[in-house]
């Protein structure tokens, strides 16, 4: 994998998501990523898969390497960036997770619940997860199967 300042990244989320994606975004760019906001633009209550289709589009052109996606559960966020046939979106909410869904699944976009981690848990995850390469191997041939094409 690039080294995190090499990265651009792209970013989305609900309401519920928004201030721990700003966190995040502070962050990445601390560490010399390039990111883009794709929404929500503030707290005010919104609908995530308006922001989640275009982030994820984004990842799946080649636009941007990687993903973060955020709401409160980070369930519906990661349903809707996985519609696009060419995204692997993790949900993770601690570090070993991400780890595994780097090493093992490819992941390309982070998911996470912004109401059940703390900005340190986020931090440390988003961390774990750009420093993490794929295994390749056996966890290859089973990624080549996800997509329904």
């Amino acid at each position: 994998m690039k080294p995190l300042n090499e990265l651009h990244i792209a970013l989305a989320s609900d309401h519920a998501g928004y201030n721990l994606k700003k966190k995040v975004q502070t962050y990445l760019e601390s560490k010399g990523c390039i990111t883009h906001d794709f929404g929500c633009p503030s707290t005010e209550s919104c609908d995530y898969p308006d922001f989640a289709h275009p982030c994820a589009a984004a990842v799946e052109s080649g636009e941007y390497e990687f993903g973060i996606v955020i709401c409160s559960t980070g369930n519906g966020i990661c349903m809707t960036a996985n519609k696009h046939q060419g995204i692997r979106a993790a949900l993770c909410w601690e570090k070993r997770l991400a780890e595994l869904a780097r090493q093992h699944n490819n992941a390309n976009i982070l998911g996470m619940p912004a109401n059940f981690i703390t900005e340190d848990t986020a931090l440390e995850i988003v961390s774990t997860f750009f420093a993490t390469d794929f295994e390749g191997g056996r966890h290859e041939r089973r990624i080549n199967k996800i997509p329904l094409q």
